[in-house]
Parts: C-alpha cells; sequence; structure tokens
C-alpha cells in the first residue's frame, strides 16, 4: 500500500501522533496467527519435514515385522510329454501343487531390540518436526514485524520529508525577505535531498520485505496488523534464566532427538550382543500336490496333502570374530551418543541464556528509547521555538527533526525486536507453540 507523499505540516503531526504507523484499509490486514496457518500449509521447508516426518514414523513400523508371523503362498503348474523309443508308448501328463507356508519368531533378541529402536525413531522424528514448526514460527514472525518495521520506516521518512520540506520552503521565504542567510535555504535543500533518497531506498526495502512474507504464507499483498499504541509489552515470564534452562533440559528438540539417538545406540548394542544367543522360530506348511494324468512313474491320477508344524533352532557358535568386532562398534558408538547428548544439552543452556538476556537487553532499550523520544520531541520544539525568535538556526531544527525520527524509528524496531526475541527465547528452551502467537495477536490493532 502506498500512501501519499505528506506535504504539510498537518500530516506531519498526525504521523507522529500516531507513532509513525501505516495502517492498512480496512478489513485488508491479517493477524499473526492466521498467517501462521497459511504459512504452515504452504511453506515448502515445513511441507518437507512434515513428509520426512511421516516417512520416519512408517520407517519405525517396518520393525515390527521382525515380531509378527509372516505367512507365504506358493503355487505351480507344469506340463510333461513322454515320448518312449522301446515301447512307443508316449503320452503327457500334467502336475499342480500349491503350498502355504507361515512363521512366527519365538525367540529373536535382536528383531526385539530393534522393535525398540523403532519406537525411540518416532520420538525422534517427533521431535524433528516439532523442531520444524518452531523454526516455522519465528521466520513467519520475522517476516510480519520486518514487514511492520519498514512501513514504520517509510512513514518516518515521508513525515520527516514532510518536516523538512515545510522548512525548506520556510528558509526561502526568509531569505527573499532578508531575515536569513543563503545557507539555511541550502542546507534545507541538502537535508531534503537526502531524506528523498532515503524515502526511494525505505520504499524498495518495504516491497521486498512484503515479497518475502508473501512467499513465506503463499499469498498476495498480505497486510500486517500494526502494533496498539501505546503499547505495553509483556513482563518476561517466568523471571529466573535457569527455569528457562531447565524446561530447555526436559523439552527442547534436540536434546529429544539426542537422547533417543542414545537409546537407540545403546539397544544396537544389545542387537550386537545376540549375535551370540540363538533363534527359534515356529514354523507350519500346508501342501497340495496333484496328478491328473499320473507321473513318469505311475500312469494313475495321484493327489498328495501333505501338512507340518515345527520349531526351528538356530544357534550360531562362530562367525569370524565379527560378532565380537561388532560389539565393541556398538559400545564406541554408545560413547559417541553421549558425548552429543551432553554436547546437544551444553548449546541448548547457553542459547537458552543468550536469548533470555537479549530479551532483558531489548527491553530495556525500549525503556531508554521511550525516554529518548520524549526528550527529542521536547529538544525539537524548544528548537524550532528558538528558531522562530531567532537564536536558533535552520540547521538546529533540521538535525532535532532527524534525532526525532531516528529515535521513533529505533523504538518501533526495539519493540519488535523484544516480541520476535521473546519467541526466539521459545524456540531456545523448546517450549515454543502456536498458542505463543495469540499473546501477540492481543498487541495488534484489528
Amino acid at each position: 500500500m502506498r500512501l501519499p507523499s505528506p506535504t504539510l505540516k498537518p500530516v506531519w503531526a498526525t504521523l507522529l501522533a500516531t507513532g509513525g504507523l501505516l495502517v492498512p484499509l480496512s478489513g485488508s490486514a491479517q493477524s499473526l496467527q492466521a498467517l501462521y496457518e497459511s504459512a504452515r500449509g504452504f511453506d515448502a521447508t515445513y511441507q518437507s519435514a512434515r513428509a520426512q516426518y511421516d516417512a520416519s514414523v512408517f520407517s519405525a513400523e517396518q520393525t515390527r515385522a521382525g515380531l509378527l508371523p509372516s505367512v507365504g503362498l506358493a503355487a505351480g503348474a507344469t506340463r510333461t510329454r513322454q515320448d518312449s523309443s522301446i515301447n512307443s508308448n508316449d503320452r503327457s501328463f500334467s502336475n499342480q501343487n500349491a503350498s502355504i507356508n507361515a512363521s512366527q519368531p519365538l525367540y529373536r533378541p535382536a528383531n526385539v531390540a530393534a522393535r525398540a529402536q523403532g519406537e525411540r525413531r518416532v520420538e525422534a522424528a517427533v521431535a524433528t518436526l516439532q523442531a520444524a514448526e518452531q523454526d516455522l514460527l519465528v521466520r513467519l514472525s520475522q517476516a510480519y514485524f520486518d514487514v511492520l518495521a519498514s512501513q514504520d520506516s517509510l512513514a518516518f521518512v515521508r513525515a520527516q520529508k514532510a518536516a523538512v520540506s515545510e522548512q525548506l520552503a520556510s528558509a526561502k521565504r526568509n531569505f527573499e525577505v532578508g531575515t536569513t542567510t543563503i545557507t539555511d535555504s541550502r542546507e534545507a535543500q541538502a537535508s531534503f535531498d537526502l531524506v528523498v533518497a532515503q524515502e526511494i531506498a525505505a520504499e524498495n526495502n518495504l516491497r521486498i520485505k512484503r515479497l518475502v512474507l508473501d512467499q513465506l504464507v503463499g499469498k498476495t499483498g498480505t497486510e500486517p496488523n500494526p502494533l496498539i499504541t501505546p503499547v505495553r509489552l509483556p513482563a518476561l515470564q517466568p523471571s529466573n534464566v535457569e527455569t528457562w534452562v531447565q524446561q530447555a533440559q526436559d523439552t527442547h528438540p534436540s536434546i529429544v532427538q539426542s537422547r533417543s539417538a542414545l537409546e537407540v545406540a545403546r539397544l544396537e548394542v544389545e542387537r550386537a550382543q545376540a549375535g551370540h544367543k540363538p533363534t527359534v522360530d515356529l514354523n507350519a506348511s500346508y501342501g497340495l500336490n496333484r496328478n491328473p494324468g499320473g507321473s513318469t512313474t505311475s500312469g494313475v491320477s495321484s493327489r498328495t496333502n501333505t501338512t507340518s508344524v515345527g520349531v526351528n533352532l538356530n544357534w550360531p557358535l562362530f562367525a569370524g570374530f565379527a560378532t565380537q568386532n561388532r560389539v565393541r562398534e556398538t559400545l564406541s558408538l554408545v560413547q559417541k551418543a553421549e558425548s552429543d547428548l551432553q554436547g546437544a544439552q551444553r548449546n541448548v543452556a547457553q542459547a537458552t541464556r543468550t536469548a533470555y538476556f537479549n530479551v532483558l537487553s531489548g527491553m530495556g532499550q525500549v525503556q531508554a528509547l521511550e525516554a529518548a523520544e520524549l526528550s527529542s520531541q521536547s529538544a525539537l520544539d524548544a528548537n524550532r521555538l528558538g528558531y522562530q525568535v531567532g537564536v536558533r538556526i535552520n540547521i538546529d531544527v533540521l538535525n532535532s527533526q532527524s534525532q526525532l525520527f531516528q529515535t521513533k524509528r529505533d523504538l518501533a524496531r526495539a519493540r519488535y525486536d523484544v516480541l520476535l526475541g521473546g519467541l526466539r527465547l521459545r524456540q531456545a528452551n523448546g517450549t515454543l507453540k502456536p498458542e505463543d502467537l495469540q499473546g501477540i495477536n492481543l498487541l495488534l490493532a484489528r
């Protein structure tokens, strides 16, 4: 949405009063949570993670086959012609056969361990999908707030352009009547030319940020809801960083994945040790063999039914030390998985602490910038009054205006960073969920 270029003081004053936010057309804006639902069904990265999760679940389910019975059916038919040069007894006969075979594992420790590994891999797949969901939440929020920040920047630049244009016109009038020098007019013109360049850059930046958001949610012309003004940012809860770290040790996807990998490695040791153990299977079969025209030994039709049930024991005695070395290999892999788990826990703890203190720092910056905004506004009012009575020059007013708009832009960006930082903190400790967007939606205009 392109706003009309402000040229009069009332427009500048209005933008300052509203905090410099661009308010979208009525009914066209969308909440962060609504856009998340769109992104969830469109984003290629998340859809890929979802498909990988499904594949991992089906792969893990295949391990059940080692504990369940297997049944096979076989059938065949042949036609034979027999020619004899001795008694000229030439004849043809056929053979028809069918059999069904079934086997049920009774004792296969390797298969039991493989099934347990499959269950652990499902847990890891769930954690992987959860990490992809959290990544989508953060990427969408980043794109959402980037658009809002770009809108704010463009609004502030245009407000500054209107203010500089007004100051330029005033300087030209004062020069014409001889109350100021040409220096004021040239300084105002230089400031005006600079802010025009900044407006062009801000327009392009907003265009790019909107493209990023549109691509993420699969829609065009997306308009985020702006923050309400005045806005009160929520306090950080819980207020103890160690509480956040402790939560991360229990729920973070990377820790869950590493913990599942450790369990899989330990179960792999059991599978390797099963190479020394026997296997016991229950086998049963039923077969039918029919010779309607006789056979090579008899000219009489025959039919044979065979049924068998039995238990098979297989006990490996020696495999060239392959089993022993396989056990040693898996024990080394257990040590690796333990180290990976410790590394994941440390990395998550460090990332959680960093994200926590970033949010605290951001909140402090917001408070400082809010105070700076009031101070900059007071300084601008004083310089404008001083310029009117002749104790200040034009450049003083222009510098005060630039300082005020810069402070407002930094304040708006700092607020978005705090909200995004809260989501990143929850991602860092593994507790980020789509429901966390509801709190942000309450801070957005509707």
